[in-house]
């Protein structure tokens, strides 16, 4: 019995089953696909036939010949995807490659990444590899990373600039300044109400000043877990940190680690630099990170630490809950960030999480673009759990919670 005659749209969305399911649904009669419609006797053609050729290599290479292992051939492949799918499929697709077909090696040839769809996900494998990057493919690594870094912080860098500078101005604008710290400008313009023209002078109720001139108005340190499942947060957090860095209205340190520890602060000029300066992979030691950044603290009531880890802790847990004790009770402002990317909710350690709201520092993943505001309010001391709860962040830890007695 012959088929019925299919509408135009039926043929249509058979097709896109066909290449989603792969070749084998045309061995299988009895496939059905959502709708009722049963059987995938559809033939593809012209861009629709290239189009499962590279879905085919890619996800279908535990059966056929895959990309294979050569340059040549998954270059190939990285222009075709580049041709038959938008920007936002193609960089999927490179992570899927890089995830089910350990193309990693290939990352290390210059004509490879001259092909690949640059995005944050890349760097951070890029930076996890630079160890072992040949010479002959640094520049272009570095030339990818650049692309990337410079698009990132366009986006990212004059939201965080004015939620910085806003804050800092309702945090210091003083109204009983020190003679020396008098914004003549604008305390003539609060007080032109004053001018006695018999005396043509004005007479200055209200003194309007810059605030402490002599020293930067807050310090700002990020401690940043550089374990390998904090790749998308280091590059995050050194675009941010450089911009930051760029403010003297702020003294901005970066310290990154492991179970080591990197002081990148001198680097902060350029992000590139802090990221090639970083070297992911490797254990977790939490604790001794947190030592390290206590020693940096000088003002304690106007600093503030924002610790970034999954809380993974391979060091001395009881340490670290006495440490970040003492930061809260002397007055510096912590902030835990279990993420910082656009990545979704992280895997985190549930126990640390709580001990850390019990000592009154707030557990929580930030999106990037929601970074400037939290700065904002903590510049602001303001109470973090509550602007989380606006943002609908929901912040963690506040059941499981790890005893000292056990």
């Amino acid at each position: 019995m012959s088929q019925p005659q299919r509408s135009s749209e039926e043929h249509e969305r058979l097709k896109r089953w066909r290449l989603v399911l792969g070749a084998e649904s045309e061995s299988d009669p009895g496939q059905s696909v959502p709708g009722g419609i049963e059987g995938l006797d559809v033939q593809l053609e012209g861009d629709e036939l290239q189009m499962d050729k590279v879905l085919q290599a890619l996800y279908d290479s535990d059966r056929k010949s895959g990309l294979g292992k050569t340059s040549p051939k998954v270059n190939r492949w990285l222009g075709d995807i580049r041709t038959y799918f938008s920007s936002s499929n193609v960089r999927m697709m490179q992570k899927d490659a890089l995830e089910r077909l350990k193309l990693h090696k290939m990352l290390l040839e210059p004509e490879t990444l001259e092909h690949i769809e640059a995005d944050v996900h890349l760097v951070g494998t890029l930076v996890s590899l630079k160890g072992i990057i040949p010479q002959k493919t640094k520049e272009t690594a570095r030339k990818v990373v650049r692309k990337v870094v410079d698009e990132i912080e366009r986006k990212l860098r004059n939201p965080l600039l004015e939620a910085v500078r806003g804050a800092l101005s309702k945090v210091t604008r003083s109204q009983r300044p020190r003679s020396k710290e008098i914004d003549w400008d604008r305390t003539i313009r609060k007080n032109l109400r004053n001018y006695l023209p018999e005396q043509k002078a004005i007479i200055p109720e209200r003194l309007v000043g810059y605030g402490r001139k002599q020293s930067s108005l807050r310090d700002i340190i990020l401690c940043v877990d550089q374990s390998g499942s904090m790749a998308t947060s280091v590059v995050y957090s050194s675009i941010f940190a450089a911009v930051l860095a760029s403010m003297r209205a702020v003294s901005t340190k970066l310290v990154v680690f492991d179970t080591e520890i990197a002081d990148l602060t001198e680097l902060l000029e350029d992000p590139v630099d802090v990221l090639f300066g970083a070297q992911l992979g490797g254990g977790t030691d939490i604790n001794r990170a947190i030592g390290y950044c206590q020693q940096l603290v000088e003002r304690p009531d106007q600093t503030i630490m924002v610790l970034i880890t999954d809380l993974y802790e391979g060091g001395d847990v009881y340490g670290l809950l006495g440490r970040v004790a003492r930061l809260v009770a002397s007055g510096v402002t912590v902030v835990c960030l279990l993420s910082l990317s656009d990545d979704g909710a992280p895997m985190y350690n549930d126990q640390l999480a709580a001990n850390f709201a019990e000592l009154g520092v707030p557990a929580f993943a930030c999106t990037p673009d929601l970074f400037p505001d939290l700065m904002a309010n903590a510049i602001q001391k303001q109470d973090l759990n509550s602007w989380a709860a606006m943002n609908n962040i929901v912040v963690r830890g506040q059941e499981e919670v790890f005893h000292h007695d056990e």
